[in-house]
């Protein structure tokens, strides 16, 4: 159900903040944390889809349908979102565990250009190559989360059952089949308030190592707003490749095996970029903005490429429509991957 409803403009828009790329690569597995200032969003959303989700409920991404029950989808944001081009970008630096260093040959602000500027957006990628530990990162500016914010939903879920020495019930697996599979909204809304809203999923970040992430205001869990590089810390975690993850081998098997089941029609962002869809592992947000109607399209997700593992984010903003919006993460996984592995090559 679409409704008009008041919104806050004091909120920048996310495309007319001031943005500025950074870069890195490192043949480590310490990942790079960008210092991204987190925009906070506001206003009251309408209902949204999700399968069984009745008016007046509030959730993360919009897909609509009949009048009385919304299918599995997403939710339509109350907030503006920006569509300006990217700003000119600083000299590169980079950083690893802490210090700094000579950029490496990654030199993704190159293989991005020609996305970033057909997308007329914006856009934010982080991406890991598993084996080596190489990574690099395009942008730091916060975008909506819409969708995806379900893989940290459960994250944090798995954290706190693990916290209270018990296994999930069985309905929480079920709202969690559902919630990562589907995309249902409805589950996702009954576990973010099983989390504890923003924060219970802000707390249980700080366990998982996931920065430049704040939780949406009350149920609106679709507006948390997050980063490239947060979204990779959070796959890192999930996927077992830093020793600081909290998440029991047990919990990573679990949502890894749910994000690798994602309906047919959901399978698409990030695992474009792999050459054996068999093992990717993905979760991807869209958010039609009612403000402007343009969309937030997120996809991340682990994928096998050519013999090697990648975990990769990405992010944007301002897309005509949700196609639009598709088609630029996709082109934006596949070229980050090719310049990361062309740079270890």
């Amino acid at each position: 159900m679409n409704e008009d409803i008041p919104e806050d403009t004091s909120r920048n828009e996310v495309g007319a903040s001031t943005p500025y790329r950074t870069l890195w690569a490192a043949a480590t597995t310490a990942l790079v944390v960008s210092g991204a200032l987190v925009a906070t969003a506001y206003g009251v959303a309408p209902a949204g889809g999700g399968s069984g989700a009745t008016a007046g409920a509030a959730f993360g991404n919009a897909e609509l349908a009949s009048a009385a029950t919304v299918p599995v989808g997403e939710q339509v944001s109350p907030s503006p979102s920006g569509a300006s081009s990217p700003a000119p970008a600083p000299s590169p630096s980079s950083t690893v565990s802490g210090m700094a260093v000579a950029p490496e040959a990654v030199d993704l602000e190159a293989a991005l250009a020609p996305v970033a500027a057909a997308a007329g957006g914006g856009l934010s990628v982080a991406l890991r190559e598993v084996e080596s530990g190489a990574g690099a990162s395009y942008g730091e500016e916060a975008f909506d989360t819409a969708s995806i914010a379900k893989v940290n939903i459960l994250a944090a879920l798995l954290v706190q059952a693990q916290d209270a020495g018990r296994e999930l019930t069985d309905l929480e697996k079920s709202q969690a089949t559902v919630m990562i599979e589907k995309s249902d909204n409805a589950s996702a809304l009954a576990l973010w308030k099983t989390i504890g809203r923003a924060g219970g999923l802000e707390a249980a970040n700080q366990r998982l190592g996931v920065t430049g992430t704040e939780g949406g205001p009350g149920d609106l869990w679709g507006l948390t707003q997050t980063t490239a590089d947060g979204q990779l810390e959070l796959l890192e975690a999930v996927f077992g490749t830093t020793e600081a993850s909290p998440l029991t081998e047990e919990s990573r098997t679990y949502l890894q095996d749910l994000m690798e089941h994602v309906s047919a029609d959901q399978a698409w962002g990030v695992s474009s970029a792999a050459s054996d869809p068999a093992e990717t592992a993905l979760k991807n947000g869209w958010l039609p903005r009612t403000a402007t109607g343009l969309w937030d399209i997120n996809s991340i997700g682990r994928i096998e490429s050519n013999g090697h593992t990648y975990l990769v984010a990405a992010l944007s903003d301002g897309n005509k429509t949700k196609e639009a919006g598709i088609e630029t993460v996709e082109a934006a996984a596949k070229a980050a991957v090719a310049a990361l592995s062309e740079a270890a090559d």
